[in-house]
């Protein structure tokens, strides 16, 4: 949802000394889980896939993040910060209309159909994990809350409902981009969809 990018650097594997833990980047080895579970889904993705992606060893993993469920938690929220922080971006420097470039940014009608990593969680998971579903409500709530600054910066609060009709129809064109639908198809849903709530 404004996806995150994914980078392929390395982590620093340099040792800590013997007896200690490896150092290591956690922000770059979060975005290699990221790509990893992103792929292949949670429940594919074993630790092996993990481990040898991220250059851990097991020692190292189980010390840094103990299990796959807590780095799988640590990486979304990982994806959830640097998208907000990327949507907001958006806003601010938008050239005209803010609404409409986070609304374009959302959906990313030519982002392919691999869809945003945390609308597919909250569809695989968040039904029967509740740190999932939390995860996910305020990754939701603050996309509306931009929204909402976007259309009355100084009465944010009065215009909270219409904010979530437009992020709402944003995010809800992923699921026609993960479902092949053709980029010029997804603009124009964008455009009806502003033609709409801006009556």
């Amino acid at each position: 949802m404004t996806e995150t990018s994914t980078h392929t650097s390395t982590p620093d594997k340099r040792s800590a000394g013997p007896g200690r833990p490896r150092n290591f980047d956690e922000a770059a080895v979060l975005e290699i889980a990221i790509r990893v579970f992103w792929q292949n889904g949670y429940e594919a993705t074993s630790l092996d896939d993990l481990t040898k992606a991220m250059g851990l060893s097991r020692s190292s993993f189980y010390s840094a993040f103990g299990c796959k469920q807590t780095l799988f938690l640590r990486a979304l929220e990982h994806y959830s910060r640097n998208g907000i922080r990327n949507l907001k971006n958006v806003a601010d420097t938008a050239d005209g209309n803010a609404v409409e470039a986070m609304m374009q940014a959302l959906s990313d009608p030519q982002g392919g159909t691999q869809g945003c990593m945390l609308v597919n969680c909250i569809t695989e998971l968040a039904p029967h994990d509740e740190k999932v579903a939390q995860i996910g409500r305020r990754h939701l709530e603050s996309i509306e809350e931009i929204f909402a600054n976007a259309l009355d910066p100084q009465h944010p609060e009065a215009v909270r409902d219409k904010a979530s009709a437009f992020s709402s129809l944003a995010i809800g064109t992923l699921a026609l981009r993960k479902a092949g639908i053709p980029a010029d198809r997804i603009a124009e849903t964008l455009k009806q969809a502003k033609i709409i709530l801006s009556t």
